[in-house]
């Protein structure tokens, strides 16, 4: 299927987009730290053969997106970047996906933006408590134990590597190739500080004088994909963390999806065809 690339400006710099399809319902596609619109690459072709319009976004500093020095990162800051770029392409109300923070990302731009925002899938998304969230707070604890240096040119594998790699089920399914994809934004004598720069502003949702969102307000349908831990003795506290997001989505209409894979996946990339099958009917 065609994909259309796109530059939208959005102030401070310029994001990369990929557009499928252009009939039907819309269906805006955010990935979380460390990775990029490569991620929905399995599940945009089949929601733009159901008829949806599908774009894929990569974060501000993320992807082919710009870098620009002095800006901010913040959930906040991201928002706004995406609200912008929404705006540009003249979508109307659309079904916002995110994975993990691109979860909390889709939240804000409901709260303060609801013309925008028809339905939500959140897809393992950290609570506001547990921020900046496991992965981030794992690459930041390598980065100390390592002391990398952020003049080597794959710095940035060490930190990266673990957290794509725990993202799936079995290792196999995040090969060397795979691995390699998701680097490539950040080889280079930089890549490991910007990289670590990103994991401190995505752990911050608003900013200093800046009003917060209030995400009690949202009243859209929202789908919540949310990991469960079986293994033997495990301690499984989906339960505790859907009744959290009821608490903090209380006029929204909240339909939980409970898995048997561990919490924490990158589900687009680890069980893409069980998600297509829940987006399909949610979004087209």
């Amino acid at each position: 299927m065609y994909t259309e690339h796109l530059r939208i400006p959005v102030g401070p710099g310029a994001l990369h987009a990929e557009r499928m399809g252009r009939a039907g319902p819309a269906v805006v596609l955010l990935h979380g730290f460390g990775t990029c619109a490569f991620l929905w690459r399995a599940i945009a072709p089949v929601l733009a053969s159901a008829g949806c319009t599908v774009v894929s976004i990569d974060l501000l500093g993320s992807g082919e997106s710009d870098r620009p020095p002095d800006v901010s990162y913040a959930l906040a800051a991201q928002t706004d970047a995406i609200d912008r770029a929404l705006t540009a392409l003249r979508l109307g109300a659309v079904t916002v996906v995110g994975q993990d923070i691109g979860g909390l990302i889709a939240l804000q731009l409901a709260a303060q933006s609801p013309r925008l925002v028809r339905r939500l899938v959140l897809l393992e998304p950290p609570l506001p408590d547990d921020l900046p969230g496991p992965a981030i707070r794992s690459l930041q604890r390598t980065s100390a134990r390592s002391a990398l240096s952020a003049n080597t040119l794959f710095g940035a594998r060490p930190l990266l590597e673990p957290l794509l790699a725990s993202g799936v089920g079995h290792r196999d399914a995040m090969p060397e190739r795979l691995v390699m994809r998701y680097l490539a934004p950040w080889v280079g004598h930089n890549g490991a500080a910007e990289l670590l720069r990103l994991a401190s502003a995505m752990g911050v949702i608003s900013e200093p004088g800046r009003q917060e969102a209030d995400w009690s307000t949202i009243a859209s349908t929202v789908l919540l994909w949310c990991g469960g831990d079986t293994t033997p003795g495990g301690d499984d506290d989906a339960p505790r963390r859907i009744d959290a997001w009821r608490r903090l989505l209380p006029d929204a209409t909240l339909r939980p999806l409970v898995t048997t894979r561990p919490p924490g996946m990158l589900v687009a990339e680890d069980t893409p065809g069980p998600l297509a099958a829940a987006l399909l009917p949610f979004c087209a």
